[in-house]
């Protein structure tokens, strides 16, 4: 695979915005190759544009295939548009695509080969940004925060009332405020494929069977698993592997995935 870092100026945000890209070899020489299926892998807190190639094998998972993964970086902005101004849901869901097209031309526009997936806030930006867009046909949440109940009372552990505030105003944990993944649903397209996992022992496995049956109740496409395992590194390795399973893409060789 080609490793791409690059930066550019975002309008949306009026900054810098660094973005990595895996490429696949066999893109770089034949020019037959076209529509490139891209899979857009979302951080979670603390992480950035960086951390799933420094903390998983991810580059090695995706050695054989034909996929693109883009690893762009949210400042801990939850992809959401906040508050006080930062933009980061218009600058990931609509900005950044059309950087990546004019930027490399190979790459799908096509929604049913553009993808999407996370962790912790990334598996909960990973279906904000599928459920409330029409980009992407396949969104994957690995311990995703998928809804705020069980976080009001973890604030101070979590950068505090102000910085959440901040983020989502001053109404996040009221279930019906706009940022919780009931008040998505209603417009939502249901052919779009979602898959979720959480670990057992994860303070956020509640959150997650909520949101399983909520999902399942509205009739999504919804492959749902669980298995031992807390908020670390070492399960999302795994779990990322299943995600690569799950997606419509095509291997170079027999063997699929090691």
């Amino acid at each position: 695979m080609a490793l791409l870092h690059f930066q550019y100026k975002s309008e949306v945000l009026s900054m810098s915005v660094a973005v990595n890209l895996l490429y696949p070899d066999t893109a770089l020489y034949n020019t037959e190759i076209e529509d490139i299926p891209a899979l857009y892998l979302l951080h979670g807190m603390s992480g950035d544009e960086n951390t799933w190639l420094r903390r998983t094998s991810i580059e090695r998972y995706v050695r054989n295939t034909n996929l693109i993964v883009v690893f762009p970086d949210t400042h801990d902005g939850w992809y959401t548009n906040t508050p006080y101004g930062y933009d980061y849901f218009d600058a990931i869901a609509l900005e950044l695509p059309q950087v990546l097209a004019n930027l490399i031309p190979k790459m799908t526009r096509k929604r049913e080969k553009t993808f999407v997936a996370g962790l912790s806030m990334g598996g909960y930006g990973a279906m904000k940004l599928a459920l409330q867009t029409n980009r992407f046909s396949y969104a994957a949440s690995l311990s995703g925060a998928l809804d705020f109940q069980d976080l009001e009372s973890l604030v101070d552990d979590f950068r505090g009332r102000t910085y959440w505030q901040g983020v989502f105003g001053h109404q996040v944990f009221d279930q019906e405020h706009p940022a919780n993944l009931l008040t998505w649903l209603e417009e939502a397209d249901r052919k779009t494929k979602l898959f979720i996992w959480c670990g057992e022992q994860d303070f956020l496995f509640p959150a997650n069977q909520r949101t399983k049956q909520i999902l399942e109740k509205a009739g999504f496409d919804l492959r749902y698993s669980s298995s031992p395992g807390k908020h670390e590194w070492y399960y999302w390795d795994q779990q990322i592997q299943e995600v690569l399973k799950w997606l419509p893409i095509d291997y170079q060789e027999e063997e699929r995935l090691s």
